[in-house]
């Protein structure tokens, strides 16, 4: 019989850990489902990893990972694949924001030939007006940027063994699973689903952290930046050139331009254009750096497997 593994990364949710593993273990029994629960705790400062025991010690389907230290959701997400058995395997929330009876229509999507379902929202629930048009254009633009469609996508989603394996085979070390799990390619469909309202804890999304994985993301996945900053280039010696016809037609009218404050906003323009391009650039140079140096994507210091440790372990963290 086929086994899902769900994969909940999990960082300091104590409060959420051990519900989640019971209405996963009552939503998936019920629907007859055989499952395994992976759940990775990315460094948590709270009690997280010991409600990962704990939840262990009364469910024999559930693996639970620590991390050394807190990596982020991206390698909490890729140390959960790694680990995950099952034929298929499904990747949500811990805080059951990602509604669990969607995972069997998911899974009854798989039994039909699909190899990625993706969960689409069909809202983003309550969200401030700011952080719903700050996703909006992040998506917007990685959707221009990757030609892949980042519009109410989440990480919430179901991929066979194949696309798992494909994604896991990939060697980079900074990768955007949202964006990746849909660029691999297979048989992919489509489930909405409603986010719901989180019972516990809060969120650890700020908008800073936003913009900063939203950043580091589309780096990650896309030389996008680096045409801007050719498009800038461009924009800027179009600008230049203007203005030199302009004084040059000022001049030979007998009207020549007085003064430094052209010159001096010429300069500003062309000086804040090849800064922020630098830093563009420089950002580029920063990954290549990490990827050279071939540091693993994330530590694992203990993994256990129902209610003892385990002796051997898969680790996909290079």
């Amino acid at each position: 019989m086929s086994i899902l593994s769900v994969v909940l990364p999990a960082y300091n949710e104590e409060l959420m850990v051990g519900k989640a593993c019971r209405v996963l273990h009552e939503v998936l029994s019920e629907a007859g489902i055989s499952y395994e629960l992976v759940l990775v705790n990315d460094g948590s400062k709270d009690n997280t990893w010991n409600e990962i025991l704990k939840a262990g010690e009364k469910d024999p389907n559930i693996t639970g990972v620590c991390f050394s230290r807190n990596f982020g959701k991206e390698a909490a997400v890729f140390a959960g694949l790694a680990q995950a058995s099952g034929d298929v395997v499904a990747v949500m929330d811990c805080d059951l924001q990602h509604p669990p009876a969607t995972l069997v229509e998911m899974y009854h999507k798989w039994e039909e030939g699909y190899e990625v379902i993706e969960g689409i929202k069909k809202s983003r629930g309550k969200e401030s007006f700011l952080h719903k048009e700050s996703a909006g254009l992040f998506y917007g633009l990685m959707s221009k940027a990757t030609k892949v469609d980042m519009q109410n996508t989440s990480d919430f989603k179901m991929l066979d063994r194949k696309a798992v394996n494909s994604i896991l085979s990939l060697s980079e070390r900074n990768i955007f699973f949202r964006a990746t799990s849909n660029w691999v390619g297979f048989k992919t469909t489509y489930v909405e689903f409603e986010v719901q309202e989180r019972e516990a804890g809060e969120s650890k999304w700020s908008t800073w952290a936003l913009v900063k994985y939203a950043f580091t993301n589309i780096v990650a996945f896309t030389t996008a930046p680096l045409q801007f900053v050719t498009v800038g280039g461009g924009i800027c010696f179009g600008c230049s050139l203007i203005m030199i016809l302009y004084s040059l037609i000022q001049y030979f009218r007998g009207h020549a331009i007085e003064g430094y404050t052209t010159t001096i906003l010429v300069l500003l323009l062309i000086g804040s254009a090849i800064m922020l391009s630098l830093g563009v650039i420089g950002y580029y140079l920063a990954k290549i750096y990490e990827e050279v140096k071939r540091r693993p994507r994330y530590i694992v210091s203990q993994i256990i497997r129902g209610d003892h440790e385990a002796a051997d372990s898969i680790r996909h963290d290079v």
